[in-house]
């Protein structure tokens, strides 16, 4: 099976710090494959470069066998890479509709884009009653339900998920999940960061394990939910 998304040797640095060394991932299509790791050992800065906003020192990344590396974000939304930050990311003095409507920014197929819209109203029940709501005035959950609405918008094949569950009341957080089961279903592809290192083995094909800018592991999420290394070190309190 060829990968949709080929890491080889990336290097990500701030200026002179080297954040990223030498990582090599790949994600095939329909997978939901996880990052997990200690906090600052790189995951945010991996899918930084991964969607541009960051650029690589060294390394390359291909999208269904076509170079990305080196081009600008929005050049990497159109090839099919969305990024759903860390924080949600919402705009928040425009309205929930607008918000939706930027997710589609790169698009042109103007009745599909509101078909598109019908499909995250029904997603997102919420969301059909609150459209000309600001998005600022949201609930961190609602937001977070917006951001991945958004990122849904661009169609992308590869939906990329940065922590998605931070700082969500637990009855939320289980709602998310919930979600990111779903996109499973449909056979969505998805790039997970998530600090909530149980709940996101439950609904992850394969996951890598980060120390200090390299992967140091890859395994199935049954495998690792089973290794007593990534138990003591992941899932004593489902945190990472």
């Amino acid at each position: 099976m060829s990968a949709l998304l080929q890491i080889e040797n990336l290097h990500v640095g701030y200026g002179p710090i080297a954040a990223i060394r030498g990582v090599n991932i790949e994600v095939n299509e329909g997978q939901i494959v996880t990052i997990i790791g200690a906090n600052g050992a790189g995951k945010t800065t991996l899918l930084r470069g991964i969607s541009g906003i960051l650029r690589p020192t060294a390394g390359k990344i291909t999208l269904k066998g076509e170079v990305i590396s080196g081009k600008d974000p929005h050049q990497i939304v159109k090839k099919g890479i969305v990024h759903v930050p860390e924080g949600r990311g919402i705009l928040s003095r425009m309205t929930v509709l607008e918000n939706l409507r930027m997710g589609a920014f790169t698009r042109d197929d103007r009745d599909e884009i509101n078909r598109d819209l019908d499909q995250m109203c029904q997603k997102f029940p919420w969301i059909r009653e609150r459209l000309d709501q600001l998005g600022g005035t949201l609930s961190g959950g609602q937001q977070q339900m917006l951001a991945i609405a958004r990122g849904l918008m661009a169609r992308p094949e590869l939906l990329m998920l940065d922590e998605p569950s931070l700082g969500l009341a637990p009855l939320i957080t289980a709602q998310i999940f919930e979600i990111i089961r779903d996109l499973k279903k449909e056979g969505r592809t998805v790039l997970l960061v998530e600090q909530n290192t149980r709940e996101a083995l439950k609904v992850t094909d394969i996951a890598y394990v980060m120390e200090l800018g390299r992967i140091v592991m890859k395994d199935s999420a049954e495998a690792l939910l089973e290794n007593e290394k990534v138990v003591r070190a992941y899932l004593g309190a489902g945190k990472a």
